[in-house]
């Protein structure tokens, strides 16, 4: 099967955009993998996003989910840097407790103005631990 290369902006330069903004580089998200209308971000456990208990943070799953929808948009509209949350709805299943978990996002219908999405949040062993719904604004792309 022939590779065909994204839309959007690659791993490379998602993870470039983690990188060089202040308000994703303090979660430390690392881009896992993509593909056109999916992104799988890895984020580390950090000691700033524990609850007592040890127990990951729901606003940390959020911003995840977020972060995901919103490179999932990117790798299929290189210009969509301007798009912009409209609405989330989270579902916490089960919290994480002091480990690393992933987050997918995967686009489910572009519109002209609206994007919708959904975002799942795993440990490391596949387990789910919390379900979002998205929509952006779609601007640009």
């Amino acid at each position: 099967m022939m590779h065909t290369p994204l839309a959007g902006l690659s791993k490379a330069e998602l993870q470039q955009l983690i990188d060089d903004k202040p308000f994703l580089h303090v979660y430390g998200f690392q881009v896992e993998r993509i593909s056109e209308g999916v992104c799988t971000l890895r984020v580390p456990f950090n000691h700033a996003f524990e609850r007592p208990g040890g127990v990951v943070s729901g606003p940390l799953y959020m911003a995840a989910a977020d972060a995901a929808m919103w490179f999932a948009i990117l790798t299929k509209f290189k210009h969509a840097e301007m798009s912009v949350t409209s609405e989330m709805t989270t579902a916490f299943l089960k919290g994480a407790k002091q480990e690393d978990f992933l987050c997918q996002a995967e686009l489910l219908k572009v519109g002209a103005r609206i994007i919708f999405g959904i975002a799942k949040c795993m440990n490391l062993k596949g387990e789910l631990l919390t379900h979002h719904t998205l929509s952006y604004i779609r601007r640009g792309g």
